[in-house]
């Protein structure tokens, strides 16, 4: 069986094509400033990265690209698109009805569009994304997999935020979480690696990249996540604040004659690690300034350790304890010294990490006498995607 997974972003399109028998990766590939020129590169395993421009004004010219391209006997992997069983899509947001991966038909589409309004900005390129397969690929089974679905067993009292609750009945505003596809394979992979039943085991997960993410799972169950309405809430991000006294928002507008949008924008993409020093988003020239001395960089990066470490503990409280703690993501599996800090004091909760095998790198970082197992686990969110959507296929 052999699964495409598509992720379409707002001016791009990654792709993976799995043989699900052997779980191997056949090719993948990213599309790239869609709508303003265009590039694509293109790879198989064991060869050279195929790289050219191209045109594509719409994400559907650049599907039909990546499927010419799985096709291209020197550059393919099948001789035909009709080998393909099944695409997968990564759709960030679910809403409030779809709580599970779901076969994707016109309903599905509809109701989507709906919710473009709470999901501006990763809503319509994957509608894009579906619309284009349907197009170009016919009848081929289609799948949505929804980060918040891994939060739909979430309790309302952690959902629901204290304002007039009028709000959530009209506009549904309340917390739904995101990275869920990426929090659901690590901490299945923990429990794997730990050999122990995940039902057995309270986890925390720190999903640390450009953006970031910290969820707490009980017996396999997710009960609590750091993001909210939108991937804005919790930890500071690359562009992002995180968690910010709201009155901040009116008292800015106020003083500097900011609209929302351009509030929006300062919130969004301007802040976070940008935001505090001054340099950069990227956590690797924000850390290197940091180490340089360069007081704003150092700030910054002292204030996404503590936030961390402030989440952690708060989900050591509601899981009453815990027996896994796991970074992945960009930052969190390449950055030592930020695992270092942020495991620093904790042994109170039984967290303590061997700084020679952190250095390594190693998937198990735990200390000897550690009472908690500290993981670092590469996330795979696309496999978790071809996963599920090989379930329907089967059914």
């Amino acid at each position: 069986m052999k699964i495409l997974v598509i992720n379409a972003g707002s001016s791009s399109l990654k792709y993976q094509l799995f043989d699900m028998e052997s779980g191997d990766v056949l090719v993948k590939g990213l599309c790239e400033r869609i709508g303003s020129g265009g590039e694509i590169t293109h790879k198989r395993p064991n060869s050279e990265p195929y790289k050219t421009e191209a045109e594509f004004p719409t994400h559907e010219e650049a599907l039909a690209m990546v499927l010419d391209l799985l096709v291209s006997k020197e550059y393919g992997f099948i001789e035909s698109i009709d080998e393909i069983d099944a695409v997968g899509h990564r759709i960030a947001h679910g809403g409030e009805k779809y709580k599970q991966s779901t076969p994707i038909d016109d309903e599905v589409i509809a109701y989507l569009e709906t919710i473009v309004p709470i999901n501006p900005l990763h809503g319509p390129p994957a509608i894009k994304g579906m619309k284009a397969c349907k197009r170009l690929m016919g009848n081929v089974p289609q799948v949505g997999v929804f980060d918040t679905s891994f939060y739909s067993n979430m309790e309302d009292f952690r959902t629901i935020y204290p304002i007039p609750y009028e709000l959530y009945e009209q506009y549904k505003i309340r917390r739904y979480g995101f990275h869920g596809t990426s929090h659901r394979y690590v901490s299945a992979k923990a429990a794997e690696i730990v050999g122990k039943p995940i039902e057995e085991l309270k986890i925390v997960t720190c999903h640390l990249g450009n953006g970031s993410s910290i969820t707490a799972v009980d017996k396999g169950i997710a009960i609590d996540t750091s993001m909210g309405f939108t991937p804005q809430e919790g930890v500071p991000m690359g562009t992002r604040s995180g968690s910010i006294d709201p009155t901040v928002i009116p008292y800015i507008m106020k003083a500097t004659n900011m609209n929302a949008d351009e509030i929006e924008d300062l919130l969004n993409r301007k802040s976070g690690l940008l935001g505090v020093s001054g340099i950069s988003n990227d956590n690797r020239n924000v850390a290197k300034a940091a180490n340089e001395g360069n007081y704003r960089a150092g700030l910054a990066i002292k204030m996404l350790i503590n936030s961390i470490k402030k989440i952690v503990g708060s989900y050591v409280a509601e899981l009453n304890g815990i027996d896994v703690l796991v970074f992945t993501a960009g930052i969190g599996e390449n950055d030592k010294n930020l695992r270092q800090k942020v495991c620093a004091d904790m042994d109170f909760f039984g967290i303590k990490i061997d700084e020679e095998l952190n250095n390594k790198g190693e998937i198990n970082i735990s200390a000897k006498d550690a009472k908690v197992q500290t993981l670092v686990i590469p996330t795979d969110e696309e496999y978790m995607i071809a996963l599920d959507t090989a379930k329907f296929c089967k059914e």
